[in-house]
């Protein structure tokens, strides 16, 4: 039988109907613009639907109609104390909107490279990776993953994971909040440094984001393939309906 890396989320950060849930992604996705050209890279945020969805989807957006060979999907650990990274034994990430298939040659190949381990229970009920599965599913159809949850880490050993990993006709995601729980005016001031730095390819200015060590890892290797930043959205869950006095940060980034 096939190995599935069942929902952990569904009901919780978005939708488990899937027709509610296709309702709400075309919703988010309506509203921004979507012209430009295809990224090679993203960052988005990984809150409840709710907060970050519309952030997310300012990304996404420059996905649709875009064909991958595969998705490198990097996030950071929320459930388990993790050193090191987290590769998954699963065949196939379930959503309320079908099966995800991994690539799982890539993932076999990252198993020869330092600090990756096969651990399936770093996956089992993280929601860094799964929120972002629908709108991917929506905007890029048929497309593999290869799935990475990211503990602490030195830049130097993303940033070779992606070298190995990526191929012209790979897309790489980085999930990824910005700051957390200060007041409203606070956060801005954070979530505006931590942007400079991602346009600016700054990765050890990188220090206000869950997501700091694959963002790290990803800067590292934009530089190297010459690619350029750019702020796509910027806000935080004050501005999405949440209170002031304690929010989280979301930003939405693309890679040329």
């Amino acid at each position: 039988m096939m190995r599935i890396r069942e929902t952990a989320v569904a009901g919780q950060f978005y939708p488990a109907d899937p027709d509610s849930l296709r309702t709400m992604i075309r919703g988010f996705l309506a509203q921004v613009q979507g012209t430009g050209p295809t990224p090679k890279a993203i960052i988005a945020p990984h809150a409840g639907y709710r907060f970050s969805g519309p952030i997310a989807a300012s990304a996404y957006a420059r996905l649709q109609g875009a064909t991958f060979e595969r998705v490198l999907l990097l996030g950071p650990a929320h459930t388990v104390q993790l050193r090191g990274i987290a590769a998954s034994s699963a065949e196939a990430f379930a959503t309320p909107l079908g099966h995800v298939p991994v690539d799982v040659t890539a993932v076999q190949t990252s198993l020869t490279l330092p600090q990756v381990q096969l651990i399936d229970e770093a996956h089992r009920r993280e929601h860094g990776l799964e929120v972002h599965l629908p709108f991917l599913q929506m905007v890029c159809q048929d497309v593999a993953i290869v799935p990475f949850v990211v503990g602490m880490v030195e830049t130097a050993v993303l940033t070779h994971l992606l070298d190995t990993l990526y191929t012209p006709h790979t897309l790489i995601i980085i999930s990824s909040d910005l700051s957390h729980y200060h007041d409203y005016a606070t956060a801005q001031q954070l979530d505006k440094a931590t942007s400079q730095a991602i346009e600016q390819l700054q990765s050890e200015l990188v220090e206000q984001a869950c997501g700091r060590y694959p963002i790290r890892g990803l800067l590292q290797f934009a530089k190297k393939q010459s690619w350029q930043a750019q702020t796509l959205d910027l806000r935080n869950s004050g501005d999405t309906g949440g209170p002031h006095n304690r929010v989280v940060g979301y930003g939405a980034y693309t890679f040329h």
